[in-house]
Order: structure tokens, then sequence, then C-alpha cells
């Protein structure tokens, strides 16, 4: 599948502390505002499992939207809970979908907020807006091949 550079968010983000997106989606661009048509969602796809060795690391995602650029002074839009989302679940391949909610959006950059917290978080994931109907529940391996 081929996504839009404009759209990804995070791309192999590791994280071990709660941080925002590498990237953010710039619906003031010409060419990019969000309205009526498709309705769009953030997937986020875990690219190495999430830490589980304290036994008590939380993660969460959290779609976001901001005046900013760097998403400070942001308003969630749709957060995921932390007793769904466990450290559990999140293994490699994992997608998450988060539908981006028809209308709410009045902000002119989203992006995504996640938010680690216990003693040894850690997660490496990849994360783009697209439109719904081509979210593909396809198995994601990791890098490590070369084509000759």
């Amino acid at each position: 599948m081929y996504i839009d550079s404009q759209c990804l968010l995070s791309d192999a983000q590791a994280l071990t502390a709660s941080a925002y997106s590498t990237n953010t989606y710039d619906s003031g661009a010409a060419g990019n505002e969000i309205g009526a048509g498709e309705p769009l969602c953030a997937v986020i796809t875990v690219d190495t499992a999430a830490d589980t060795a304290s036994g008590d690391e939380t993660y969460q995602f959290s779609l976001v939207q901001s005046a900013n650029a760097n998403l400070s002074s942001h308003d969630v839009l749709v957060a995921t809970d932390t007793s769904f989302i466990t450290r559990a679940v999140l293994v490699a391949g994992y997608k998450l979908v988060i539908p981006l909610p028809p209308g709410m959006k009045s902000k002119r950059y989203l992006g995504i907020r996640y938010t680690l917290g216990g003693t040894t978080p850690s997660v490496t994931v990849t994360a783009e807006i697209q439109p719904q109907n081509m979210v593909q529940m396809n198995n994601v391996y990791p890098d490590g091949f070369t084509i000759s």
C-alpha cells in the first residue's frame, strides 16, 4: 500500500517516553483541507512490540489537533483507553485504527500524542492518516530483507 508522505505521522518512531508524532498533517496547506467526503482515520502499526518487562507499563494513543505545527496546546479528538490497549496487545504487526470524528476538527494540524507510563515503557510505531476504506488488515513484517 502506498502512503502519501504528507499523511505519514510517524515512521518507525521509537518511543520510550510520552511524545508527539514526528510529523503532523497540515490541513491548512493547499489541497489538504478535510471536509465532507470519505471518512478518515489514523492507523497506528506496531513495528517493535511494546515492552512488558516490569509489568506496569501503560500505553495510550490520542488523535490530537492543534493550531501549532509542534502540536503544543493540543485538543484531544479521540483517545484510547489504557485498559483496552494493553502492553500484551501491542505485539509487532498490531494495527490500531482511530477514526477521525466527522466535523470535530477545527484546528490546522493533526497528529498523534503517545502517552507512555510505567517503569520501562518502549514501543516502535508507524502512524498515518488514510481513508477508512483503505485500511488493510494485512500482516506487517519487520524490515531486514534485501532485493537484488
